[in-house]
């Protein structure tokens, strides 16, 4: 059994809901693990029909015999997690919860310091969540802990190891990070990045499992890129020609249209390389290829979309094992038997 971790590739919104949702549903991990910084990152996740809006649950939870578990280095609203629960009633999600003693608790002063910073909320775009100040407030050791807060205290669980026994005792475990490479405090375009690093060896870091133990880092990249917010954007069209190609979008937090541009190789090589990448899921292909849309085999895509295929696997020296055609799950073309 291996410990996988799933990192979006570039400013978030890669499609790494539906990849996780997949990779969860046909590969039943017994822990799904969540990683990253918090509340300010959505996943959409789109499975029988009815779509969600994430914040903190694990986009995985449609796999209803996994365990979900919140890492130590993410940020906890308790409000947003108990309306996910709320949400997410039918797939028994409040019962399967682990939250880490150590996740550090967002509160309403931190929402209004962010929404009300004029550097956080004009200049850098902010979604308002309150992550930023409460990173700020744990780093100066002055925030509270998830085992202070007695509405927690049925779902506290040592995430660490919970999850290195698990992996001890031959389990699937599945790390899933937020947002995305560009976004990192350290390795993305500052000052326009979130409150702190989103790569591969953070999120391991996150839930608390080393770097010997992780088998594989699963890079995800859409067929274009998106970008909610301000900061540098190299290959970015204008929103006219977005339009004409159909490829508006909005996040899911903040519903502001997201900037679209064309696929940056630069921006790959470079993610694939400090996330450690040992494998790419390439999604909305279809929105790209329009004619490959729900396509299930590899031998019937398009000409132009496998020289596409073929060229990110080249430039980046990471094989693309999962290719995805559509919003629905069996909308996927999975090459990891055929590649690894």
């Amino acid at each position: 059994m291996t410990c996988s971790i799933l990192v979006g590739g570039a400013w978030g919104d890669e499609g790494k809901g539906k990849c996780i949702t997949y990779l969860c549903d046909s590969d039943k991990p017994d822990i799904i693990a969540r990683a990253g910084v918090g509340p300010n990152a959505g996943h959409s996740v789109e499975f029988n029909g009815e779509k969600y809006g994430l914040r903190l649950t694990p986009s995985g939870f449609v796999h209803t015999g996994a365990k979900l578990m919140i890492g130590a280095g993410v940020l906890v609203n308790p409000d947003v997690l108990f309306s996910e629960f709320e949400n997410l009633k039918k797939y028994n999600v409040k019962e399967r919860m682990c939250v880490d003693p150590r996740c550090a608790i967002i509160k309403e002063d931190h929402m209004n310091r962010d929404k009300s910073s004029q550097h956080l909320a004009k200049k850098i775009g902010s979604t308002g969540s309150g992550c930023g100040p409460a990173n700020s407030d744990r780093v100066m050791r002055t925030i509270d802990l998830a085992r202070d807060i007695p509405e927690l205290e049925e779902y506290i669980t040592d995430v660490s190891l919970a999850c290195n026994e698990a992996i001890d005792n031959g389990e699937e475990v599945f790390i899933e990070g937020s947002q995305g490479f560009a976004l990192s405090l350290y390795y993305g375009t500052y000052p326009f990045v979130t409150s702190k690093d989103t790569t591969a060896s953070t999120f391991a870091a996150d839930v608390g499992v080393g770097p010997t133990k992780i088998d594989e880092v699963i890079n995800v990249f859409k067929a274009y890129i998106s970008r909610v917010g301000e900061g540098p954007f190299p290959t970015e069209m204008t929103q006219k020609e977005a339009e004409e190609k159909g490829l508006e979008e909005y996040g899911v937090v903040t519903g502001r249209r997201r900037r679209i541009g064309y696929f940056d190789m630069e921006l790959a090589k470079e993610s694939c390389r400090i996330n450690g990448a040992t494998q790419i899921a390439l999604t909305c292909v279809d929105r790209l290829y329009p004619d490959c849309a729900r396509t299930q085999d590899f031998n019937d895509l398009s000409v132009d979309t496998k020289k596409f295929i073929e060229e990110i696997q080249s430039e980046t020296g990471v094989p693309v094992t999962i290719i995805s055609t559509g919003p629905d799950l069996k909308d996927t073309i999975d090459l990891r038997n055929e590649l690894l």
